[in-house]
């Protein structure tokens, strides 16, 4: 049984396609649009949050990444730049900005004096909590209208597509 939902742009578009090239079949073009539709319609709730904390995603992914790597909260700048997926260079800037902002240092690796450690400064450690409780409670209202069945689907679904595009992690 289909249950009946409002047209949204996706269908708009595919409408258009329907029309302009009755021969193609574009039906992935419906949950790939939804994925990038959602994507950066939730890029903009979840900055809205990051910006309360004087932050952005960028930020709070740096943080997050250290933070969660547990005490003393500290990694290589390949580790963390490998965990972000972005390249050295972005790294390179991203590290002076936060050490700039008082929410990480820079300190020698005991194990390889040619190499620093990343390490949360205690500013940026209190910051990165109070942020991710307010990023977590966003995250649940946002997904609040779906009950825990919708969920499990979305998220098996999602959990599979990402095992084809992201084969081996």
């Amino acid at each position: 049984m289909k249950t009946e939902r409002a047209a949204d742009a996706v269908d708009r578009i595919l409408d258009q396609w329907h029309r302009e090239r009755p021969d193609l079949d574009v039906a992935p073009m419906a949950t790939i649009g939804r994925l990038r539709r959602c994507a950066l319609l939730l890029q903009r709730r979840l900055d809205d949050t990051f910006a309360d904390f004087g932050m952005s995603s960028w930020e709070f992914d740096m943080l997050a990444t250290l933070r969660r790597a547990g005490a003393p909260h500290r990694l290589t700048p390949t580790a963390l730049f490998s965990a972000l997926m972005i390249t050295s260079g972005t790294m390179t800037h991203r590290l002076q900005r936060l050490e700039a902002a008082g929410w990480i240092v820079r300190l020698p690796n005991p194990d390889d004096a040619r190499s620093m450690l990343v390490q949360l400064s205690e500013a940026g450690l209190q910051l990165v909590d109070r942020a991710v409780e307010a990023h977590v409670a966003n995250e649940h209202r946002i997904l609040a209208p779906l009950d825990s069945k919708q969920l499990a689907a979305l998220d098996a679904g999602l959990a599979r597509l990402l095992a084809v595009l992201e084969p081996g992690a």
